[in-house]
């Protein structure tokens, strides 16, 4: 097993760590540039979007002739962690959610056509998109057998009726994936479709208020009625929608994982930073055994999700579903991102409690990590349901080929 990483993404990875160090945390510590949804307001962000793009920091995660560098899951993984040290960083370098699943599924499933109408503007970042597949009671969440909203054959267009909630990015997105239901089929029942926030039969019902801060466009409640839409608007074919949420929410949860790596990592330095500083009752809070623990056990957390990652990661680049790898590396990352978040608010303090760090931002927003792409239950009965499968073989290392 070789832990190393090649010179080509070290470079990428050191150069995002300089435009982080050196263009996002001024901009991020200077609360003025914020938006009302605690993310960076666009008159901040553009301008260091730019200079990302000038840099060939943009859409690493695409295929070179598609706009990006090419650098696959495990290039992705270092680079994502690198990004995230800033709660800013990734929507900066155009790798974050759910622009970042939707480009690379576009460009993995959509036609020629496509990708120059849908895609190309998210690279460029000229538009922002979204994902929209969550329904509510008795709808479709983790399991998309259950979805209600259906798209009718009419001649040459589908007509579109449904409710959808807590779809991210919605208020702000221009391009939409939609998925709906064109038949009974248990696999082949589910059809994924593109639209413009132009075009008429649908609506935004309301952004839906949550305990953390937000995603730019927030996570709305919509509403279809009636929308009609041409069958050019077929991602893959009809009935391939389910094939287009697995190649989609795999790689997107796992892309989550790298980026929270990186904002547990931000956590461990914030606490470390004030445990060497901080003196209490004669003595050093660094040179505390209670506060080496605690740091050491995040060390320790933080190095085993980089192990899951990385080997989810692996296995998306030899072509694999990867499930169970996903599934692990989402459970653990989640849970160590909210762990990092409570142990550096519990070793600052009170100035750990307050808007003084970032660290009140991070516990918010990592409530949510449980939640997102399937929560921890599910993925826990996913993992269940591959080692009754497979048995002693759930831990099988795979051999080289003769």
């Amino acid at each position: 097993m070789d832990f190393t990483i090649s010179p080509r993404i070290e470079d990428f990875r050191a150069r995002i760590a300089r435009f982080v160090e050196d263009e996002i945390f001024p901009v991020e510590a200077d609360r003025s540039t914020w938006d009302d949804h605690e993310n960076i307001g666009y008159p901040a962000m553009e301008p260091l979007r730019a200079k990302a793009r000038e840099q060939g920091l943009w859409c690493l995660q695409l295929k070179p002739e598609t706009g990006g560098q090419g650098l696959g899951k495990m290039g992705m993984a270092v680079c994502y962690e690198e990004m995230n040290r800033s709660i800013f960083g990734p929507v900066i370098f155009n790798s974050a959610a759910p622009d970042d699943g939707n480009m690379m599924v576009l460009e993995q499933a959509g036609t020629a056509e496509q990708k120059e109408r849908w895609l190309d503007p998210i690279v460029r970042g000229d538009v922002r998109s979204a994902f929209v597949m969550t329904e509510p009671h008795p709808g479709g969440g983790s399991d998309p057998g259950m979805m209600k909203t259906t798209a009718t054959k009419k001649g040459d267009t589908y007509v579109i009726r449904g409710h959808k909630w807590f779809i991210t990015g919605a208020a702000d997105a221009s391009h939409f994936i939609l998925l709906a239901r064109t038949s009974d089929d248990p696999r082949r029942g589910l059809t994924a479709f593109l639209h413009h926030k132009d075009e008429p039969g649908w609506r935004i019902e309301r952004r839906i208020p949550i305990m953390g801060p937000e995603e730019h466009g927030g996570h709305c409640e919509l509403f279809y009625e009636d929308m009609e839409l041409p069958a050019d608007r077929v991602i893959m074919g009809e009935g391939m929608g389910l094939k287009i949420t697995q190649m989609r929410l795999g790689p997107a949860r796992l892309t989550h994982c790298m980026r929270w790596l990186g904002l547990a990592k931000r956590c461990t330095e914030i606490a470390g930073d004030y445990a060497d500083n901080r003196y209490g009752f004669g003595i050093r809070l660094a040179d505390r055994e209670s506060i080496q623990i605690k740091m050491g056990d995040l060390a320790m957390g933080i190095e085993m999700g980089r192990l899951l990652v990385m080997k989810a990661a692996w296995a998306l680049d030899q072509g694999s579903f990867a499930k169970k790898e996903v599934s692990m590396a989402k459970i653990h990352c989640a849970n160590l991102l909210h762990k990092a978040a409570d142990v550096a608010i519990q070793i600052n303090g009170a100035r750990g409690y307050s808007q003084d760090t970032v660290l009140e931002w991070i516990y918010r927003y990592a409530r949510q990590a449980r939640l997102v792409d399937g929560a921890d239950e599910v993925h826990q009965m996913v993992l269940n349901r591959h080692l009754a499968e497979e048995g002693r073989d759930f831990w099988r290392w795979m051999p080289a080929e003769a």
